[in-house]
């Protein structure tokens, strides 16, 4: 005779949560990532229930005989042993601290053990690891701070993410000049190359694209760490865009681009640096100009704010930046795949801007043009 195989005790096959467990919560108990499964942790969770449990009938039974005793001998019902009142007084007194025992020692473990991810977490941190996180558990004030462990370990780590990207785009800017001079100089020395005024034009040039990007990396560096000194004064933003338009009208005409400056009549003087603001404009104009095909328009307009503010914007007639680029344009190094500068323009000019107490913002859609647009406060912002 063939026995059926055995399946599992009818109280394993009960799927419902007991009448005592919370609702909306799981059944059996799931914990964070990372603990033992239930079915590993139920012999651990059932002995600590066993515990409580008796702990609280003890208690009960405890303090019911003791206040039944109590009222039984004021009312002449039984008569106490001399003696025994004391015995039922320190029996109280044990009750009442053994409870208190208990709250204590829950209420410090729920502390002690968040307290100790913490502890652990930190030497993780100390040692390099930034992708550490703590599960949220505990009191509220241990969430909290739980959370602003994580909070700052988030930021060590994109930090460290942007510095790494950072010495990447920095050695691969340096490679493409430093390729130049180091062929031409070669070329030279081997008599390849004559010393002529055309070579040593061009290593000229790859020294003064060496100079720029190190300047550049500097200023935007000073501006990133609030290193940055801005002399301010009370300065015409109208005035100042007037003149950035010139220096750029040559380059304008070559291109085949018109230059048109709108002001807004009647704009009240800015507390600014002047030539931060003129070196935001020169290089929001550089964009503007290398992407803006011949016959198109660049405009540089001058308007009041909503608030206590004045805004610059430059519009261009170009081919628009795609919706998935638009977010990481004022990224370091960011660049589009046409693009023949070194990333640090939009960088620098929002760094520059928020140095004042600004923002700056980019509007665009592809076949529409681009507009930057920043805001710049009227007064002085520490």
């Amino acid at each position: 005779m063939t026995l059926a195989p055995c399946g599992p005790p009818h109280w394993k096959s009960w799927r419902g949560h007991p009448p005592w467990w919370p609702e909306g919560e799981a059944w059996p108990p799931v914990g964070p990532p990372g603990t033992q499964a239930w079915h590993r942790m139920r012999r651990h969770f059932l002995r600590r229930a066993v515990v409580f449990l008796a702990a609280v009938l003890t208690l009960t039974i405890g303090l019911s005989a003791l206040l039944l005793w109590g009222a039984a001998s004021l009312l002449g019902i039984a008569r106490v042993p001399p003696g025994w009142v004391t015995l039922g007084q320190a029996a109280v007194a044990a009750i009442i601290g053994l409870g208190a025992a208990l709250l204590a020692g829950r209420a410090f473990r729920r502390m002690a053990v968040p307290i100790g991810d913490l502890m652990a977490a930190l030497g993780r941190v100390a040692d390099g690891d930034n992708a550490t996180r703590v599960t949220e558990r505990g009191p509220q004030e241990m969430r909290t701070l739980t959370r602003a462990f994580n909070a700052m370990a988030e930021r060590l780590q994109r930090q460290e993410e942007q510095r790494r990207t950072l010495l990447t785009d920095v050695s691969h800017e340096l490679r493409t000049p430093l390729s130049v001079l180091q062929g031409n100089l070669e070329g030279m020395l081997d008599g390849v190359y004559p010393r002529d005024d055309a070579h040593l034009s061009l290593i000229l040039e790859e020294t003064q694209v060496l100079a720029r990007l190190a300047e550049d990396l500097r200023t935007l560096t000073l501006a990133e760490t609030l290193g940055l000194i801005l002399a301010k004064t009370t300065t015409d933003l109208a005035e100042i865009a007037q003149e950035a338009i010139a220096s750029f009208q040559a380059q304008a005409d070559a291109a085949g681009v018109t230059l048109r400056h709108l002001a807004e009549p009647g704009l009240p003087p800015a507390d600014v640096d002047p030539e931060r603001v003129r070196q935001v404009l020169n290089n929001l104009l550089t964009n503007a100009l290398r992407y803006t095909p011949t016959g198109g328009t660049v405009r540089v307009r001058c308007s009041r704010g909503e608030a206590e503010d004045i805004v610059l914007s430059v519009e261009d007639t170009g081919a628009g930046i795609p919706a998935e680029e638009l977010p990481q344009i004022f990224d370091r190094f960011y660049k589009s795949k046409d693009s023949r500068g070194t990333g640090l323009g939009l960088a620098i000019a929002k760094s520059l801007v928020r140095a004042h107490g600004g923002e700056i913002s980019a509007h665009s859609a592809p076949g529409e043009g681009t507009t930057i647009r920043c805001t710049l406060p009227l007064h002085s912002v520490s």
